[in-house]
């Protein structure tokens, strides 16, 4: 089983910046992609952005040209430097792995607990 562990949420003021972390550990295996989705209070999980094993990544609009996601293929884990935050930016994030077992081949998607990002000032 592989676990997603987030950091770096918080509170921020409009224009500023924070910068998540997310780490898979567990079972050992293969990542396609991991990324980053974002849910706030009566709205549906939208994608924020991915990143692939080869480094193509995927953006929403609404967000591209701010945020910029990374990864370290090596140590399992993904980063979303978030700048110029904006007040419609709150939400809860949520880390995203999709990755084949090692062994078996099988796909698999894991989530992470979420963290909250508060753009406020």
């Amino acid at each position: 089983q592989v676990q997603l562990a987030e950091s770096g949420g918080g509170l921020v003021q409009p224009g500023g910046s924070l910068r998540l972390s997310c780490a898979a550990s567990g079972s050992i295996f293969k990542i396609n992609a991991m990324g980053w989705y974002r849910q706030a209070p009566g709205k549906g999980r939208e994608l924020v952005a991915t990143i692939t094993s080869s480094g193509s990544t995927n953006y929403a609009d609404s967000v591209k040209g701010r945020f910029t996601i990374s990864r370290d293929n090596a140590k399992n884990t993904v980063n979303l430097q978030m700048n110029s935050l904006k007040p419609e930016d709150t939400a809860v994030y949520y880390c995203n792995l999709e990755g084949l077992n090692y062994y078996s081949d099988l796909p698999f998607r894991s989530w992470g607990q979420g963290t909250q990002v508060t753009v406020s000032s």
